[in-house]
């Protein structure tokens, strides 16, 4: 079986300021969604890890599914390496954290097909040197987060089904993060103000006046949802109480654009994967 990596939206995002060393403060509350890619890990005994797989305008060295296993292996000391597949679903530049959710699965995976034993938190720690996303999904439960998104609290939030629309660019995290007239200074927001529907993503409005097309998808999915931004885009989304709801709207969607439905979900479907090893592994004990 497939080890799933599931993406995320931010249903908010804050920048509250900025450390010493140019990494800025978030807040932001994510959610997974039940569009994944797959990864498939075969062990080898010779300690080489390897991609068998392609990846558009990723080389193997940078692939953060690759990265996290060397650096897995290295924390480990262990001599077994891995050849890893990766079925790519998720578009990349789009805020979704498909990098990132490769790095946690890659992370999660290989602790258990390795029998390395390292527990969750050791493991959200080294995924935190891959990306700031990586704990999220190594913990994998719906969180509010706080400091560079390593400072977790679980959250429980309603899973309304999302409409997804994907625009026609790709949209870079370190470039939207070093645009001068962005809001570095947002005020801090408490959890409970968050769950009466306070909380914006302050990155809206300087992507928005890059890259048309994603003003362009937030000005259409305004007409039948209250439209946000996941990350740092370019992917923007809008809740529906029903599949129905979503599917109706998906439908009138411009032949031009790409969108999809996708259910949300407070606990990774990549915990649900990790149960089903550690079961089958008890009863062959």
């Amino acid at each position: 079986m497939s080890w799933p990596a599931p993406a995320k939206v931010n249903l908010f995002l804050h920048i509250t300021g900025r450390r010493a060393d140019g990494y800025h403060l978030l807040q932001t509350v994510f959610q997974f969604i039940d569009c994944c890619d797959e990864l498939d890990f075969s062990v080898r005994e010779d300690g080489v890890i390897r991609r068998l797989t392609d990846v558009d305008g990723v080389a193997e060295a940078d692939d953060l599914a690759v990265r996290a296993a060397r650096s897995l292996q290295r924390l480990a000391g262990t001599s077994l390496g891995v050849d890893i597949r990766i079925n790519k679903q998720l578009p990349m530049g789009a805020g979704l954290g498909g990098g990132s959710s490769d790095a946690a699965t890659a992370l999660v995976a290989l602790n258990q097909i390795w029998g390395l034993g390292f527990s969750v938190r050791r493991l959200a720690e080294l995924g935190l040197t891959l990306g700031a996303d990586v704990p999220v999904f190594v913990h994998g439960q719906a969180a509010w987060a706080e400091g560079v998104g390593e400072n977790l609290q679980p959250i429980e939030l309603d899973e309304p089904w999302f409409v997804v629309l994907i625009p026609a660019c790709h949209v870079s995290t370190v470039e939207i993060f070093a645009i001068p007239e962005l809001t570095r200074d947002a005020q801090s927001l408490k959890m409970p103000a968050f769950l009466e529907g306070q909380g914006l993503n302050v990155c809206e409005e300087v992507v928005r006046a890059r890259f048309p097309e994603v003003d362009e998808a937030m000005n259409w999915l305004s007409q039948h949802g209250q439209p946000r931004m996941s990350g740092t885009g370019a992917c923007v989304f809008a809740a529906f109480v029903s599949e129905a709801d979503a599917d109706l709207v998906l439908q009138q969607l411009p032949r031009q654009w790409c969108g999809f439905v996708a259910k949300g979900l407070n606990r990774s479907p990549l915990l649900d994967r990790l149960a089903l090893e550690t079961n089958s592994d008890e009863r062959k004990v």
